[in-house]
């Protein structure tokens, strides 16, 4: 590999080539998850990682058809932080959606 004047590789310059059908539809066979309280990635052998979809209610409870997903990795679960941070991910993303 060459260098360039920055020290980045050719290899590390160029795009992460994806997969894209004619609809413009990203086609890749493997997608990681992230798990949204530490932001890191999901491996694909994380087998203690849940992915939880949280049903949004209307003013009479309700509810209304929308979710929201939110994916916790098994080393968040393991640490005992899935409960607190599953708290905190929903108070934030009820207070974007004001409800």
């Amino acid at each position: 590999r060459e260098r360039r004047a920055s020290g980045a590789t050719n290899f590390e310059a160029k795009e992460r080539a994806t997969m894209i059908n004619d609809e413009g539809q990203n086609v890749d066979l493997y997608i990681p998850r992230k798990c949204s309280w530490s932001n890191r990635l999901i491996g694909a052998k994380d087998h203690a990682a849940v992915q939880i979809n949280i049903g949004h209610l209307d003013e009479s409870g309700l509810y209304t058809g929308k979710f929201t997903t939110f994916a916790i990795g098994g080393s968040v679960r393991h640490r005992g932080e899935s409960d607190s941070g599953l708290d905190h991910l929903w108070q934030k993303k009820k207070a974007e959606l004001g409800q």
